[in-house]
């Protein structure tokens, strides 16, 4: 697990302390790493995204290219359509709003090095985030916190 201020989570956890921001540091910490879990977040602050995503994916790529590791980068669907159209990967990039234009350059940051380097990756995209924590999603409020609550899920039939 890497992290500025890395916390175990398991026993076995590996923990490495790096800043993404800094290439050496984020070289280091891929380095002997077959498989890379990209799942680095920002606060949700237009200005810090614009200014320090795209640097920590650039570091990461490039590391991963270095060490010969593959990428699996978790993102999100902000930067499609916000409509109740079905996407799959192959739907636009349409962002609407200054997050929603990183996220996008950040996937096309990926499928570029994806499609012109040595870079072997994939995305994973939820359309929400959940977990434990302070996250309001709907698979949280619907599943997870009954769950933990010990009280029965609700849950319709479809006919």
């Amino acid at each position: 697990m890497v992290s500025r201020k890395p916390i175990r989570v398991n026993a076995t956890d590996e923990l490495v302390s790096a800043d993404l921001l800094k290439y050496e540091e984020a070289n280091k910490a891929i380095a002997g790493s077959d498989i890379v879990y990209l799942t680095a977040g920002l606060p949700m602050d237009s200005e810090l995204w614009e200014a320090q995503f795209l640097l920590m994916m650039a570091n990461v790529i490039k590391a991963c290219q270095v060490n010969q590791s593959k990428l699996v980068f978790f993102d999100n669907t902000y930067m499609y359509a916000k409509t109740a159209a079905i996407q799959d990967e192959n739907s636009p990039f349409e962002p609407v709003g200054r997050k929603s234009a990183v996220r996008a350059q950040l996937a096309e940051m990926v499928l570029q090095a994806m499609a012109t380097s040595d870079l072997q990756a994939l995305i994973c995209r939820a359309p929400e985030f959940y977990g434990p924590g302070k996250t309001q999603s709907i698979t949280n409020t619907m599943i997870f916190n009954p769950i933990k609550n010990k009280k029965a899920l609700k849950c319709q039939s479809v006919r």
